[in-house]
Formats: C-alpha cells, sequence, structure tokens
C-alpha cells in the first residue's frame, strides 16, 4: 500500500508548449546558422552576414509562427466541425449511436449487461454523450480555444531565440571567419545540449539523439559554406 501511495508517475505534462518549443528552436539554431556559414564563405564583412541573419530571423519567425497558428486554427475548426457532425448524429441517428457506444463497452471487455447499463447511463445526457464520443470514437480531444495565438508566440519566440545563437558571435568581430569559428564552436554545443533535453523528453536514448541534432546542423553549415566558396571563387 506505502509502495502505492509513493509512486510517481512519469508523464509529460504541456506537451503543447514542448513541441511548439522544440520545433522553433531546431530551425531557429539551425537555419541562420547555415545562412551566417554560407555568407561567411562569401562576403567579407561581419555587418552583412548580421543584417542577413537579423532578417532571416525576422521572415523565419514569422514564417514558423504563422504556420503554427495556421494548424491551431485548422485543429480547432476540425474539432467544431466534428462536434457539429456528433451532435447530429445523436439527434438524428441515435440508434447508430447507441450501438457504437455499446460496441466500445465491448471492445474493452465489458459484458453484455454492464454494455447496456454503461451505454444507457451516458446516453442520458446529450452533451456528456457527445464528448464521449468525440474522445473514445474520434479520439479528439476538445483543443485550447488560444491554441493557435499560444502556438504561433511560442514558436516565433524560440525561432528567435534559436536563431541569436549562431548570429551572435558576428555582433562582436570584424572577420567574418573568426566569426564562424566560434559560431560552429557556440551552435553545435547548443544543438548537442538541445538535442539532449529533446532525446530525454521523447524517450529517445540522449546520446545518439544529441549527436544526431548536431551532426545535421553541421552538415547545413558546411555545405552551404562549401557552396558559397565554391561560387564566390
Amino acid at each position: 500500500m506505502d509502495a502505492y501511495l509513493q509512486h510517481e508517475e512519469k508523464h509529460l505534462k504541456n506537451s503543447d508548449l514542448l513541441t511548439d518549443i522544440v520545433i522553433g528552436m531546431s530551425d531557429g539554431l539551425t537555419v541562420p546558422f547555415a545562412l551566417a556559414a554560407g555568407l561567411s564563405g562569401a562576403v567579407s564583412s561581419t555587418h552583412i552576414i548580421v543584417i542577413a541573419g537579423i532578417a532571416e530571423i525576422a521572415a523565419g519567425s514569422i514564417a514558423m509562427g504563422l504556420g503554427g497558428y495556421l494548424a491551431g486554427k485548422t485543429e480547432q475548426d476540425h474539432y467544431n466541425s466534428e462536434l457539429k457532425r456528433e451532435y447530429d448524429e445523436v439527434d438524428n441517428k441515435r440508434h447508430l449511436e447507441i450501438k457504437e457506444t455499446k460496441d466500445f463497452f465491448a471492445n474493452i471487455g465489458l459484458s453484455e449487461e454492464l454494455q447496456e447499463r454503461a451505454t444507457e447511463e451516458i446516453a442520458r445526457d446529450k452533451k456528456q454523450w457527445v464528448d464521449f464520443m468525440m474522445k473514445y470514437e474520434l479520439g479528439l480531444d476538445k483543443p485550447d480555444p488560444k491554441r493557435a495565438t499560444k502556438s504561433a508566440l511560442n514558436i516565433g519566440l524560440s525561432y528567435i531565440a534559436g536563431g541569436l545563437v549562431p548570429l551572435s558571435p558576428y555582433f562582436f568581430v570584424d572577420s567574418p571567419n573568426t566569426g564562424l569559428k566560434t559560431s560552429v564552436m557556440l551552435t553545435l554545443v547548443c544543438l548537442f545540449i538541445f538535442g539532449w533535453f529533446k532525446s530525454k523528453l521523447t524517450g529517445v536514448k540522449p546520446f545518439s539523439g544529441a549527436l544526431k541534432i548536431a551532426l545535421i546542423g553541421a552538415v547545413a553549415a558546411g555545405a552551404a559554406y562549401g557552396v558559397a566558396r565554391l561560387f564566390g571563387a
């Protein structure tokens, strides 16, 4: 009994926020990093890299935030559409909804008698019945009505925070190559740390997940730098 009371379940809470941060931060660290690396191989002024980097971060954060907003609105619209349809089916196809409810209880192992009693009980309250069918028949949870706005802000701000990491060294040096060296070290460390925590949260082996994300960033930056040097030459 004591062991049961002391048991602590480890579940992710507020996964929407974590998802938004992962989306924004991963692109924010990678895309401006690749841009700065590419420009370092093509221009001789850190001023140009800083201006281009800030412009990219502004555009990228807006685009990513807008994508998050539209995804949130789509989720809300989809839920409302299915909710309206479910109410219509409860009103006009009650016998089918009764059968579907019984089938659910049958699938989780209830006896015929309990299926009947549970279905009768839940069908007494239309709203409760509809909410039950939305969740267990369609697998839809009611979305937060402010989810779209929150998602846009979370993703956009995470993108800005991530993008400033690879760009920040160029604020303090005059040579693009010097800025690139510092940017590479700083960004790869941040990508590794970010990948470590992301892997821990998602249940992936932390070291391999962190290494994978750091390598992806390194390859993207290396490719951009190589292409810029090639065409610059």
